[in-house]
């Protein structure tokens, strides 16, 4: 039977999206494990042993989530050439930002000078980013923007306990930002994504508010980690995720120039590079050895350092996958700007 025509016109986007540029914010404070072994009565050795960092940066008392993000974004749209007044939609990817509403990115939408530009926020905790680039490309894609910026940003300093010897050393600040927009041929490849809900309480705020509030002594939620089983989890489940990625991407292993893992842990890192069995050739972002990790802001924070650096060149194929609480993941081939 015939569909009967409802009226509505057809809208459709770009054939195809891409990173047209990354923007970072380091926070100034440069905190090395002399810092941080007392209160877990532990050693600068045990701490590079266990997790591969040496130091971490955490914010000054100046560098909120919206001035880092903003920041961040900043660069990025300074890097793809582009007005604020361009950018169609912002997506801020971030669990640290203390506001239950409004979203962070509307107000960093507005102090960059977009006009008007749809705003929100993605609560996916380490897998933030990628899952922003996913939305990102699909609106592009399908009509809704022509550029989105997505903006990775933590303050994990205040939310960490620092007599906690499973998270005292391992958290960090920073923001990174991805302009998304359009492109002739393919940029992103299509997302692998999912949670594993039964994993719930592997990464968590220790209480709620409602703890908080009812407490003799109040004070921040601090988020605790089960951190053999998180290792367990991620080393060998996201190495699956990252070659279902690849294969949908339509590459192999043998294609792939640049691996961009959430900088969660060295050991993590080595574990899915082996089981993965990348190349040699294959270069990989190890930004966690004096960034520390920083959640949704790892992946680009880490990219931006490899472009930096020059191990990571304009076209070079890069493999991003991310996992964090929840257990949320995500992962996607990207050429780099």
């Amino acid at each position: 039977m015939p569909v009967p025509a409802t009226g509505l016109r057809d809208h459709r986007g770009a054939a195809h999206a891409r990173l047209l540029g990354i923007g970072a914010h380091r926070p100034g404070r440069v905190v090395p494990n002399s810092e941080v072994v007392a209160g877990i009565d532990s050693s600068d050795e045990w701490i590079r042993q266990r997790s591969g960092i040496e130091s971490r940066r955490w914010a000054t008392p100046e560098e909120t989530v919206q001035v880092m993000a903003v920041s961040a974004g900043r660069q990025a749209l300074e890097r793809a050439g582009l007005d604020a007044r361009q950018v169609d939609c912002v997506i801020v990817a971030t669990v640290s930002h203390l506001l239950q509403t409004p979203a962070l990115a509307t107000a960093v939408a507005h102090e960059l000078g977009t006009d008007g530009a749809a705003a929100y926020d993605v609560s996916a905790a380490c897998a933030g980013f990628c899952h922003g680039i996913a939305l990102a490309s699909d609106l592009v894609r399908g009509g809704s923007a022509r550029h989105v910026l997505v903006v990775g940003v933590e303050r994990l300093s205040e939310m960490t306990d620092p007599t906690d010897r499973g998270t005292a050393f391992i958290f960090a600040d920073g923001a990174g930002a991805a302009v998304v927009g359009p492109a002739d041929t393919p940029g992103i490849g299509p997302v692998v994504w999912g949670s594993d809900g039964e994993q719930f309480d592997l990464i968590r705020s220790r209480e709620d508010w409602r703890d908080v509030l009812a407490s003799d002594s109040p004070r921040m939620p601090h988020l605790v980690m089960q951190g053999s089983a998180v290792f367990r989890w991620a080393s060998f489940t996201m190495a699956k995720v990252g070659l279902q990625a690849l294969d949908r991407a339509g590459l192999g292993v043998e294609d792939l120039d640049c691996f961009v893992p959430h900088q969660a842990n060295m050991r993590i890192t080595d574990a899915m590079a082996r089981s993965m069995r990348l190349p040699d050739t294959v270069r990989i972002a190890r930004d966690i050895v004096d960034q520390g990790n920083t959640s949704a802001a790892s992946i680009p924070l880490a990219l931006d350092r490899m472009i930096a650096e020059g191990d990571a060149r304009p076209g070079d194929t890069a493999l991003l996958i991310a996992f964090g609480a929840g257990l949320a993941y995500a992962a996607q081939v990207v050429v780099v700007p």
